[in-house]
């Protein structure tokens, strides 16, 4: 593809810093060094935020602060910098190197037995450990002053990314107060009577509150994370031009939505590499042209709802036999951080529930569900969505689900159709367009999934044009280009105050 939508995710950030050189930070680092039969091999980024954002710090130079969590980190750095990338060095990844009592306290303990949670509005499975506190304000600290650290003047930019952070702006500001600090926030955010129930809740906001423009993915987010600070903070709140003012600083609120390359992501689905896989595996798992095919790509994660899809899918072959054999089900599962209990369980669950709905209606010539936690890599994947009848993402909760995005991409034809959750972060984009379940729903969702597969195909075209269409022009380059223009907007005193938030119930 173009390099063009590259020049312009740079050029936009380069107006905005001005000659100054940008610092991110981010839990997960661009490049990771491992050991290997040859002595240190170089693993890249393979997709998502961090590849794209990669080639941008390529063009525009500075650091990027991330965890450095390869095995073989340790010995390529220089007073924890290493150059990158390899080939042709271009900017300073700068390691935090983090113990084992760290990484347990900080990554799985709190990030992702407190946060995580509570950010999906699931307030009993948040874990609050008075350890895992002090581990994550202490890595926050760690982390925020090494991007102290490599600053080149008293005016730096930072941008830090998703809830790992949640007190390291705060330790920026108050050591270099004329700094631009912002951040995204990955993940969903939650009402205030549910953030509430977080004991940190107050420290929280108010190391967030110390980013000079803080993004989240969908209208109601930013609403959300406006009520929690009007509630919970003696913060002066201005829901029309979505300003927070707090502490003698002013903390802009902006919706960005996240997107996916999918010039990229439709190229990939062209190539032959995806119609290779695709060939194999209907040969492999006995899937005939005649049948159809529904798809789900998730993380094992309990937010994704695949219990309750298996659920529906159950209904549906019950309650609909001509269904069976004729409707093949693939979840392509990766598993994740499987050190956590509530995920052990999780995917025990998912296996079991697999093997349940397989034995109940499977014969000899036919599975109900294709099960694979194998990795794909993106060309396979790519033939897995475009050979796909139809997408069933059935989230739980979701910040955004990037998975609805990939599938829409990959569909060249305009033949498939999207199952899409109501309490997914992407119905607000694209709601209209699909097919909108409620996920714990098990009526509603087996009739929606029957829907999909039965679909006048006239509809489906329309249905899946329009969805192509805004996952284009939204895509993962304009969410970038979009929070530099708003930040550099925000610098200069003259933030876009005609904010008018489109907020749907979801």
């Amino acid at each position: 593809m173009s390099d063009q939508p590259t020049v312009r995710t740079a050029d936009a950030a380069a107006s905005f810093l001005d000659g100054r050189e940008p610092i991110i930070v981010s839990n997960r680092e661009p490049y990771s060094h491992e050991y290997d039969g040859d002595g240190i091999s170089v693993n890249r980024p393979a997709g998502g935020v961090t590849a794209v954002l990669d080639p941008m710090m390529q063009s525009l130079g500075g650091t990027w602060v991330a965890w450095g969590d390869g095995e073989a980190d340790h010995e390529v750095v220089e007073e924890n910098v290493v150059k990158v990338p390899p080939e042709d060095p271009s900017y300073d990844l700068r390691r935090v190197m983090l113990d084992d009592d760290q990484v347990e306290g900080y990554y799985y303990g709190y990030s992702n037995r407190a946060l995580w949670p509570i950010a999906h509005s699931d307030t009993s499975r948040a874990i609050y450990s008075v350890d895992d506190w002090e581990h994550y304000r202490t890595v926050n600290e760690l982390f925020a002053e090494a991007a102290i650290e490599v600053c080149d003047d008293d005016e730096p930019v930072a941008w830090f990314h998703d809830y790992h952070f949640g007190l390291a702006p705060r330790v920026v500001r108050e050591q270099l107060p004329e700094s631009f600090l912002m951040q995204f926030w990955h993940l969903p955010w939650p009402s205030w009577d549910v953030f509430r129930a977080c004991p940190h809740a107050e420290k929280l906001l108010d190391g967030l509150l110390a980013n000079d423009m803080i993004g989240f993915h969908t209208d109601l987010y930013c609403q959300q994370f406006l009520e929690t600070a009007d509630r919970l903070l003696d913060a002066r709140v201005d829901y029309d031009t979505g300003a927070i003012r707090y502490r003698g600083g002013q903390t802009h609120v902006r919706r960005f939505r996240l997107g996916i390359d999918a010039d990229e992501q439709a190229d990939l689905a062209e190539q032959e590499g995806a119609a290779e896989f695709w060939e194999e595996f209907t040969q492999t798992h006995g899937i005939d042209d005649s049948q159809f095919v529904a798809v789900g790509v998730d993380r094992l994660d309990y937010t994704k709802g695949i219990v309750e899809r298996l659920t529906a899918l159950e209904r549906l072959w019950e309650t609909t036999p001509e269904w069976q054999g004729e409707l093949t089900f693939v979840q392509k599962g990766t598993e994740s951080r499987s050190d956590i209990p509530a995920y052990q369980r999780l995917q025990e669950r998912v296996a079991s529930k697999i093997e349940e709905v397989n034995d109940r209606f499977g014969t000899d010539d036919w599975q109900p569900v294709i099960y694979t936690t194998e990795m794909l890599d993106r060309d396979s994947l790519a033939g897995l969505y475009r050979n796909a009848d139809c997408c069933l993402v059935t989230s739980l909760r979701d910040g955004m689900n990037l998975v609805a995005k990939e599938y829409v991409a990959s569909q060249l034809d305009d033949d498939g159709v999207l199952v899409l959750s109501e309490l997914a972060g992407a119905f607000e984009q694209m709601g209209d367009s699909s097919t909108v379940v409620h996920p714990s729903d098990t009526v509603e969702t087996a009739d929606a999934i029957e829907r999909a597969l039965t679909m006048d195909a006239d509809e489906r075209e329309q249905r899946m044009s329009t969805l192509r269409s805004k996952v284009h022009e939204d895509d993962v380059y304009a969410w970038i280009e979009k929070q530099f223009r708003i930040a550099e907007a925000v610098e200069r005193g003259a933030p876009d105050t005609r904010w008018q938030p489109d907020v749907r119930s979801n």
